[in-house]
Order: structure tokens, then sequence, then C-alpha cells
């Protein structure tokens, strides 16, 4: 089963449908290799997990269609494996489409757990 597929209650669905969901962090991967897009989104991850953010906007591009030489969409077409194979995996409670005002197609919201604090 994908990352998170069934972990967000129906509350966080339908602010990501409407839209009303602000990131906490955002990471662009416009004009980055698959190396550089690789490294951003672990140091990225790394960072928002130590702060404690909750919502990371994942800017990867749309995909383009067409037959070589168009190259583009990469990034977007390999995120999901990396995603699952990152040593975040378990820190990430679910992948969404992005809406509209946050890039539709071409970004995902990553809804992180909430990190236990000693107490818990």
């Amino acid at each position: 089963m994908p990352i998170g597929e069934k972990t967000l209650d129906g509350s966080w669905d339908k602010r990501i449908r409407g839209g009303d969901l602000e990131p906490d962090r955002i990471l662009d991967l416009h004009g980055m290799n698959l190396d550089r897009a690789w490294t951003a989104i672990d140091h990225g991850l790394e960072q928002a997990i130590r702060r404690g953010d909750r919502i990371v906007l994942l800017i990867t591009g749309h995909h383009r269609h067409g037959e070589p030489p168009v190259q583009r969409g990469k990034i977007r077409a390999a995120v999901h494996d990396w995603l699952a194979a990152s040593r975040h995996a378990g820190d990430i409670a679910a992948v969404r489409g992005a809406h509209r005002r946050h890039g539709g197609g071409g970004s995902l919201y990553l809804v992180l757990r909430r990190q236990k604090t000693s107490r818990e």
C-alpha cells in the first residue's frame, strides 16, 4: 500500500480538497536533476521533521508528454518511489495531490506524522 493511503481522517482530505492548508515548508525541485532532487527531498524532510512541520509542499513540476528528447517529468515520475524508499518514509502520514492554488498536478502535499513528545 502506498504511503499514507488510508491514514488521514476525512477532515484532512476535506481541507486538502478545499485548498485550506498552508504548507509549513516548500520544497521546489524545478531545475534540478534527479540526484539534486533526491538530496533536496532527503534534507528538506529531515529539517521539516526536526522542526515539527506537518505539511510540506513538494513542487515537482508537471510531466511533459512527448517523444525524446523531451526529458522533463522524471522527478515527478520517481517521487512516489523515492518517498516510499526514503529513510523518512515512517514519518510521512500521507502524500496527496496539491490544490490548484499550490500547483495542482505539478505539486504534492506531504503530510508528516505528528512527532511524539517525551510525555506521550
